[in-house]
């Protein structure tokens, strides 16, 4: 989207200020890693303006060719700055037919960094190499607001399961939380938004974050508040989705309750095990019945827990799907494939985490939320189903979904 056009008084204006935080001024555009330092000293510092054409008197020398200028400063936005900036660009013509260029910059995506992995802030009028201290400021203040932080729309503090609540709490006693059973009533709102940031104040209340609502709410407002949190359950007879549909649901609920359902939808048309018996049930191959297929329980209880934890709560459609067939498990996830694929694909097989829901998943793989999960996340999910059915999970992600398939003893 263009930018308003900076006037030529407007300009001079500026200039006439000298530099300081947020202007730097250059006669030409010869040296493009130095301009490039600049421009992320500028944006990684609140954002300002480059302008080319001015020397160091403040006199306006113009330049010679300010269409290959801008040309330029668009290549090195785009192809040399991490993350790319986008500035906006004008060039003023003034009466004498002297031009120069004005390269605004702003710092919403900060911090940014060279491809060497270099970072830059600008200090008055010069700019310098940030710090350790400097760098560890920046990233902690780019860590972004994510969509588990926000309201859940027309979510109120009586939605909350509070028995849930303070079982979960309760397990902290005496360490992070200390409550005497005198006091009257139990601080929830205090407890959800102070102690452990599941609620944010809305005028005279507080209401849960989509975190604290999927984690501690009560199942039918979770159901009715966030559709798209539900599990499709589908068992099919056969190996593929074109079989008939032996069972159909829409598992609703919090997050303790969709995984112990998920985890019996699975248990009713599956056998699950904690190793590998020497030999399974129904393997008579002259049986009139097709057996049960068998697999590692915590492989399937970490595959589901994984659903839950790190799904992609800012997409809308389609929700988590579920699908048992005769001789697999496909879990598929809503996931923004941008960013994540192929490089995360391969780094998450290594336990490299990428948290969509840091929050919500501490909270949910924590012992005191009530469930017994494995531990060793992907990893150990792709080892021990592998050690179990001989065969490897797949992992695919495309069209802005996350699939997994475990295959069946």
């Amino acid at each position: 989207m263009p930018a308003t056009q900076t006037s030529r008084a407007e300009l001079l204006s500026l200039v006439r200020g000298g530099e300081d935080s947020y202007l730097e001024l250059k006669v030409k555009l010869s040296n493009p890693e130095k301009i490039t330092q600049g421009i992320i000293a500028l944006a990684n510092t609140g954002g300002g303006v480059i302008v080319f054409g001015v020397n160091d008197n403040l006199r306006v020398e113009g330049v010679d060719d300010a269409e290959a200028v801008r040309d330029e400063l668009v290549r090195i936005c785009r192809e040399d700055i991490l993350p790319p900036v986008f500035p906006y660009i004008d060039i003023a013509a003034f009466d004498n037919g002297l031009r120069i260029v004005a390269l605004d910059v702003e710092g919403k995506r900060r911090p940014h960094r060279t491809r060497d992995g270099r970072y830059f802030l600008r200090i008055g009028a010069e700019k310098r190499e940030a710090t350790r201290e400097e760098l560890s400021l920046l990233l902690d203040e780019a860590r972004p607001l994510r969509f588990e932080n926000v309201v859940a729309i027309g979510a109120s503090l009586d939605d909350v399961d509070e028995a849930h609540l303070w079982s979960f709490v309760r397990e902290f006693q005496g360490d992070a939380f200390d409550y005497a059973p005198s006091d009257a009533g139990y601080p929830t709102a205090e407890v959800l938004e102070r102690d452990l940031l599941l609620a944010t104040p809305t005028g005279i209340a507080s209401a849960p974050t989509v975190a604290g609502l999927l984690l501690f709410g009560h199942d039918e407002r979770v159901a009715e508040l966030l559709p798209r949190s539900s599990i499709t359950a589908v068992r099919f007879a056969g190996d593929n989705t074109q079989a008939p549909k032996v069972e159909s649901l829409r598992l609703n609920g919090n997050l303790h309750t969709l995984f112990e359902s998920a985890l019996r939808f699975v248990e009713r048309y599956c056998d699950l095990w904690d190793k590998r018996p020497r030999a399974f049930p129904g393997s008579d191959a002259d049986a009139p019945v097709t057996p049960r297929a068998n697999y590692q329980r915590a492989a399937v209880a970490e595959a589901l827990a994984n659903a839950l934890a790190h799904r992609d709560l800012a997409v809308r459609e389609p929700t988590t799907r579920l699908f048992v067939f005769d001789r697999s498990i496909e879990i598929t996830n809503p996931r923004r494939t941008h960013g994540f694929a192929p490089a995360m694909q391969r780094a998450i097989r290594y336990g490299v985490p990428q948290r969509l829901n840091p929050q919500l998943s501490a909270l949910f793989t924590s012992p005191a939320y009530g469930l017994k999960l494995p531990h060793g996340g992907l990893p150990a999910l792709l080892r021990e189903s592998r050690l179990f059915s001989g065969r490897k999970t797949e992992l695919h992600a495309f069209n802005d979904e996350f699939r997994l398939r475990l295959y069946g003893a």
